[in-house]
């Protein structure tokens, strides 16, 4: 199994190896009201018909070197003995238990399934969006996949979104409710609009569901609230988060294939640990969370946090290949790593080393097997939306 060398901390924040610098996150509770269904009516009878009733969350920083082939989002901070998380928990141990996954039934298309002969819609996709909420409908209306108002415009287009809604942006909440929203207008029309399982989506499920509670990282302990809080987290994402959000990000796809191209959200080959397929990475994943315990989601979290596997010029088409003969596809479309820290041109995923990169679009790399679909957007870059095939 071939991985990259880097770590994703490289030339990150030096203030954010210590637990003291995080401010408590105050306790948020799940806000989801339950739905009354309408009264019912009942058969006329010789009786009077009876009434309708209402239905039935100084400590030294993360040691260097990291253990061989980790590489955290960010620097996570260690607790030695005597120190501890701090005393207020993101959420109430109660509001911890199992998010229960239910079904959800996919919308029937308007205009009834497609006419024989016709095929299906051409197929985009969308770079990590981390919050940028009007920066995202921009980009999709310059695609034409939806209008003025928001609203899906694509007919039976297929759109996917690789991950990493939320988090460093100011407005990740409104992401995630935006592809909720076209998922169920794009089916009406016939199209589809779909999405993948990010890292940050399972930071934030993490944070959430298990707030301060302590996990061991592999460098220390640590928490998943602490990495959330370092990793951009937004305490109004927080405080808009509800229980259909978590159900939906809990239920989302590690990967996919779609007209040869194998879809995912990191680059790494740790998708192979889950998985000879990718229903039965997929299945691992979604148990892995319906099970909510709190160090089997960090090691998914931390796994899935790898980038870097397909860059060197040698090892790089070699680890694009092992998951191609795994899970099938002729190339590799994934985000995670924005384009300039992929290149080298930046030191980080904040941008401190340089000013603003230039990005045009995807890039391609590894003996043209792999495309790169995050712009960067959260270091002044460009949030991509684009149509597959690319050329070569």
């Amino acid at each position: 199994m071939v991985e990259g060398s880097m770590t994703q901390g490289a030339g990150l924040e030096a203030t954010a190896g210590t637990m003291a610098a995080i401010p408590p996150v105050p306790t948020y509770g799940a806000s989801t009201p339950a739905g009354t269904p309408a009264p019912s009516s009942l058969p006329p009878t010789p009786e009077p018909p009876a009434p309708a009733g209402p239905g039935p969350e100084p400590v030294p920083a993360v040691p260097e070197p990291l253990p061989p082939g980790y590489t955290p989002t960010e620097r996570l901070p260690v607790m030695g003995p005597g120190h501890t998380v701090p005393d207020t928990p993101l959420v109430p141990p109660q509001d911890r238990a199992t998010v229960a996954l239910t079904p959800v039934p996919e919308p029937e298309p308007e205009h009834g399934p497609l006419a024989e002969g016709e095929g299906p819609g051409p197929l985009y996709v969308v770079g990590d969006v981390h919050g940028y909420y009007e920066e995202l409908r921009e980009a999709l209306a310059a695609q034409g996949l939806i209008d003025a108002k928001g609203n899906w415009s694509a007919g039976n287009a297929r759109l996917w979104f690789l991950g990493d809604f939320t988090d460093r942006g100011p407005d990740g909440i409104g992401v995630i409710d935006l592809v909720m929203q076209l998922s169920a207008e794009a089916a009406a029309a016939g199209g589809y609009c779909k999405a993948l399982m990010g890292n940050h989506e399972l930071l934030l499920i993490g944070a959430k569901r298990f707030g301060d509670t302590p996990v061991n990282s592999g460098a220390g302990t640590a928490s998943f609230q602490a990495a959330w809080l370092l990793n951009g987290g937004q305490r109004t994402d927080m405080e808009r988060l509800e229980d259909h959000h978590l159900q939906w990000m809990s239920r989302l796809d590690a990967m996919a294939e779609e007209d040869g191209h194998l879809l995912v959200h990191s680059d790494t080959t740790a998708y192979l640990e889950y998985g000879d397929s990718i229903e039965a990475v997929n299945d691992t994943v979604t148990e892995t969370l319906q099970r909510a315990d709190a160090d089997e989601c960090w090691d998914l979290f931390r796994k899935l946090t790898k980038r870097f596997a397909f860059r060197d010029e040698d090892s790089g088409p070699l680890a694009v290949r092992e998951l191609l003969d795994a899970y099938g596809g002729e190339r590799i479309v994934h985000g995670h790593s924005p384009i300039p820290y992929l290149l080298g041109e930046v030191g980080s995923e904040d941008g401190e080393d340089g000013g603003a990169p230039a990005v045009e679009g995807p890039h391609v790399y590894a003996d043209n097997l792999a495309v790169a679909m995050d712009g960067g957007v959260t270091m002044a870059g460009k949030l991509l939306v684009v149509q597959l095939p690319l050329g070569v």
